[in-house]
This record gives C-alpha cells, sequence and structure tokens, in this order.
C-alpha cells in the first residue's frame, strides 16, 4: 500500500516542498494519525521516517545522475535550501552527496 502512494518523483516536492505525512494522508483520503498506524503497521517503521527513506533512495538515484547538479536536485525534491539536501544526505548515507557521486 505504502509504495502506491510515496511518489516523491511527481514533481509537485518542488513546486510545494518536502513531502509531509499530512500530505500523503491527504492523498490517500486518511487522518495523518490513521495513515502513520497503517505506515507503521505494513513497515515498521513512522511515516515520517518511511517518507525520509523514500526521498533518501530517491536522491541516490538522482546524484548518480550527473546531468543534474546537486542544487537541482535538492529543488527537485523538494529542499527550500540546497545545504539542508547536503546535511540529511550526508547524515544518513555517511557522505556528501558531491562524494557518493564520486
Amino acid at each position: 500500500m505504502a509504495d502506491k502512494i510515496i511518489q516523491i518523483d511527481s514533481g509537485e516536492a518542488e513546486r510545494k516542498g518536502l513531502p509531509s505525512v499530512a500530505y500523503f494522508a491527504d492523498r490517500a483520503c486518511l487522518s495523518p494519525g490513521y495513515f502513520g498506524d497503517l505506515i507503521k503497521k505494513e513497515t515498521g517503521l513512522t511515516a515520517q521516517r518511511y517518507i525520509q527513506n523514500k526521498v533518501i533512495d530517491l536522491s541516490k538515484q538522482y546524484v548518480l545522475d550527473r546531468d543534474l547538479s546537486l542544487n537541482q536536485i535538492a529543488a527537485k525534491l523538494g529542499f527550500q535550501y540546497p545545504q539542508h539536501f547536503t546535511r540529511l544526505f550526508k547524515k544518513e548515507v555517511g557522505m556528501t552527496p558531491s562524494e557518493y557521486r564520486n
């Protein structure tokens, strides 16, 4: 169920910012609490952690695409500032996006 709802790369993140639990709950016509409970039951992760993992997975794919700058990737994923993208990426992956790319 969760993978069918979580479509971060639709281009909407670039226009509206980082996807939130409330955003996906609304898309699924569920309350944020119930949505979170369903994600937790299906994945064992909180909804926020699940979404963050999906953002990181997608960002890894984008980083390997050398046609996109890191600033473009950050914007595409919905980060207001590229530094926030770099900080989260490094925290989750253990290296900066530039290091991962190389």
